[in-house]
């Protein structure tokens, strides 16, 4: 299961169909933003639920950014993995080194991103 959290609809529609056409992901949750991404995927947590094994994260989206939504992801206290990926149009190296300080540095996608970008997260985390 991949976790999309982006809320520009041509970012979406492509990372969406790369992994649709990829064949490795049967199920795809769409968040629009941070918070709306963060309160159902604690949800699913406190539920005892299966949690995504990948979430692709946007930085620059409203209400909550990418950066907020990490700052209260990582206090759930989650013990499977969750490979986080940023997933951004931000080529900016203050991003790339806030990045680092979550341990994603490289998990630091430039979008848009391609089939075999797609292809190379899904083989790495399977």
């Amino acid at each position: 299961m991949v976790c999309i959290v982006e809320d520009d609809p041509t970012h979406l529609f492509i990372t969406k169909k790369y992994l649709e056409l990829s064949g490795l992901v049967e199920n795809i949750m769409i968040y629009k933003n941070g918070k709306e991404a963060y309160e159902m995927l604690k949800a699913i947590f406190i539920a005892s639920k299966k949690l995504p094994e990948i979430i692709l994260l946007d930085l620059n989206m409203p209400i909550w950014d990418g950066w907020q939504f990490l700052d209260e992801f990582i206090k759930i206290p989650i013990e499977t993995n969750v490979e986080i990926y940023i997933l951004t149009s931000s080529t900016n190296e203050d991003d790339k080194e806030r990045a680092a300080e979550y341990n994603l540095r490289s998990n630091y996608l430039i979008k848009p991103i391609t089939l075999n970008e797609i292809k190379s997260v899904l083989d790495k985390e399977s």
